[in-house]
């Protein structure tokens, strides 16, 4: 693949919380595009990138969707994320491989909680983005509400390229601040665009905003600036591309705004995302640690590099078996070649490349730097391995993704289909990283865990229509965690001795609590051959396998810090079994005299209520042991509530919430950290565990 073809690529997602419209941006713009001959709606779930029956029928995206399509010689590959937060992991694996985002928010309640939350991944992967203010055609909209809530809450730096004609029934279109000219449209199909002159009674909030926009871009670029400085005419050319450079290096958001619904202003966004967003050639080489040195090494964006590829997403068809969505970095995937497995140290064949369109696919011969697609016949490859040039190993950074905080038990609703409801859950579980099962040895249950209700809910409902196996899910149960809170000095030792050859494994551990939130560190302090080398991997898997289960009622141990201080060898006798035991009982003796407690996921929750009913919102907050964080008038008489609520006391909340306010109020949540179960409800809890 060329330079110049690479320059005509963008790889985007489009992320925002829920119900901000992203499915309904994404309809519009492949229709414009010509990459659909009719519009879809989410709401009577003929949307194109709602495939799945339960988004269909429930209005909202579960499950990132892969497009593309072409605007201006340009080739847009097209990522659309779900917007709930039980679903969070395929916004992380989508930023993980992608070049730049549009945001989108509600024009009417700006900053959401789970805007927050992608903006975050954002800021973590570095990705540039553009913000598009939707639904401007709402009763309430304010595009300059939107635009402060951006600054104050995401501490970014907001630069509008575009500010509306108009708001909520008056809304036609948008004034372009680069080209000074007004965008509106003849049709309700939004096909037929003029750009006229500034309605005079536009015109001074055009030159405002436009002076604002020369005044930012000043600061990043010192040609552009001299003009602003002398005053002088800048040509719509510098500012595109300050804007540009500006978007790349993440020092500006340009905010554009629009209707997707009522299909305002989206060829406008299409613009922006070619005129400003990177192409893969932007973007830094992608790098990781070369198998055979362990040195740091980069791949530069190149078809004739060594290939470096990266699997973020796995998915079960049901015709096709085994897909695997994948980035490509440097070098070329091609159909029939073999290609080598760096996590899991194999060699694969890639039987066909595809380029997806939601669940539609079409064929292709290679997969080149800077483009994505799906691959089908490779066997052992999941979510975050690195495919590469076996000549040239190479591993990249893998994704991390959160643990899940609920589970539940299954069974099937005939015990002749134990087997396949098993294998349908480990299909489900190589697809989605958040969702985990296990076996419960005491009670022979089936354990299911994941990232809230509605994450089982359709997993259940996956089991029963896409693969046979109707099941009975018991109720939801909290993923308790467990940790220490003063450091203790503990001592391991394995000795066997059988006439032959023996056992011996010695250790000496110092186990102390971490910061919340720190997960586990492993550190070795021994001096000398007190412990040779090669054991040290042993140990670390004997701690970790003894962390999996805590003192208390089996939890998972979090947050601490365990230190190998000491301890011995014996020549012959010692193993990598005996240091894994010796390290695994050390562990378990030394959680047990560190004052282990139990620790609870505890979730941020945001409550938009009208103001009559907040009274009756508060005392039922407080009622959850819920902490009030924060109180704050919102849209027209309704006020916004965020407190902390542990997640063991919000189960059945969303029923509870409607009753109480007359089904006016509504609510979002996500997860923020584990905090230390109250004494009381402890007790209770560690006494129905035992």
């Amino acid at each position: 693949m060329t330079e110049r073809t690479l320059l005509t690529i963008r790889n985007i997602g489009i992320a925002a919380h829920i119900d901000a419209g992203k499915t309904t941006t994404t309809e519009r713009i492949l229709y414009y595009s010509g990459r659909l001959r009719r519009m879809g709606e989410v709401d009577d779930g003929t949307a194109a990138m709602d495939w799945m029956i339960q988004e269909q029928e429930r209005g909202i995206t579960i499950t990132s969707a892969a497009t593309y399509c072409q605007w201006k010689n340009h080739s847009i590959n097209i990522i659309d994320t779900p917007g709930h937060v039980d679903f969070t992991v395929e916004v992380e694996r989508s930023l993980r491989v992608l070049d730049g985002m549009i945001a989108l928010f509600d024009a009417v309640a700006g900053v959401q909680p789970q805007s927050e939350t992608v903006w975050r991944q954002a800021d973590k992967y570095r990705v540039p983005r553009l913000a598009f203010v939707n639904k401007m055609d709402r009763t309430g909209a304010s595009f300059f509400n939107v635009l402060r809530s951006i600054r104050e809450r995401l501490g970014a730096n907001p630069v509008p390229v575009q500010i509306p004609i108009g708001a909520e029934e008056s809304f036609r279109g948008c004034i372009d601040l680069v080209e000074m000219k007004a965008v509106a449209y003849k049709d309700d199909l939004g096909l037929v665009e003029t750009r006229t002159g500034i309605p005079l009674d536009l015109l001074d909030s055009a030159m405002k905003y436009r002076n604002l926009l020369e005044e930012k871009l000043a600061d990043l670029d010192d040609e552009l600036a001299e003009k602003f400085l002398s005053e002088e005419e800048i040509p719509p050319d510098m500012i595109r591309r300050a804007l540009r450079d500006g978007t790349v290096s993440n020092g500006i958001v340009p905010v554009l705004c629009g209707s997707a619904l009522r299909n305002r202003c989206i060829q406008p966004l299409l613009d922006a995302v070619v005129d400003f967003l990177p192409s893969p050639l932007d973007v830094p080489p992608v790098s990781g640690a070369d198998l055979r040195s362990g040195e740091h090494v980069t791949r530069h964006t190149a078809a004739d590099e060594p290939l470096a590829a990266l699997a973020f997403k796995v998915t079960n068809d049901p015709y096709m078996g085994h897909l695997l969505y994948v980035r490509v970095y440097s070098g070329k995937l091609k159909k029939g070649a073999y290609v080598y497995n760096a996590n899991k140290r194999a060699r694969e064949r890639v039987q066909r490349i595809l380029r997806m369109h939601a669940n539609h696919r079409e064929d292709l011969d290679e997969l080149a730097a800077g483009d994505l697609g799906a691959l089908l016949g490779l066997k052992v490859t999941s979510t975050g391995d690195t495919l590469c040039a076996e000549h040239k190993p190479l591993l990249l950074e893998n994704i991390v993704f959160p643990q899940p905080v609920i589970s539940a038990a299954i069974e099937p609703k005939s015990q002749a289909e134990q087997q396949k409801l098993i294998e349908s859950l480990r299909k489900i579980a190589d697809e989605d990283p958040t969702f985990k099962t296990s076996h419960n040895e005491e009670t022979g249950q089936t354990i299911i865990s994941g990232m809230g209700e509605l994450h089982l809910e359709i997993i259940a409902d996956r089991l029963k229509r896409e693969f046979g196996v109707p099941a009975n899910m018991g109720s939801p149960q909290v993923a308790y965690r467990e940790t220490i809170t003063r450091p203790v000095r503990s001592e391991g030792k394995y000795i066997r001795q059988t006439g032959g050859r023996g056992q011996y494994g010695h250790v000496i551990l110092i186990i102390e609590p971490a910061t919340p939130g720190g997960g586990f560190a492993f550190a070795n302090k021994t001096h000398g051959d007190v412990i040779p080398r090669d054991y040290l991997p042993a140990v670390q898997s004997g701690v970790r396998e003894a962390l999996e289960a805590g003192a208390l009622a089996g939890y998972p141990v979090i947050d601490v810090k365990v230190t190998l201080a000491d301890g011995s060898f014996h020549e012959v006798d010692s193993s990598d079994i005996a240091f894994k035991i010796a390290a695994s009982q050390a562990v378990r003796d030394g959680i047990l005299r560190g004052a282990p407690i139990l620790k609870e996921p505890v979730m941020k929750v945001e409550v938009i209520t009208p103001e009559i009913n907040l009274g009756d919102v508060l005392s039922d907050l407080n009622a959850r042991r819920g902490r009030i964080l924060s109180m704050e008038p919102a849209l027209g008489n309704t006020s916004c509530v965020r407190a902390a609520v542990p997640l063991a006391e919000l189960f059945g909340y969303a029923t509870d919430l409607r009753s109480r306010t007359q089904g006016r109020a509504t609510y979002s949540m996500e997860f923020t950290s584990y905090e230390e179960v109250p004494v009381s409800i402890s007790s209770a809890i560690l006494g129905k565990s035992t």
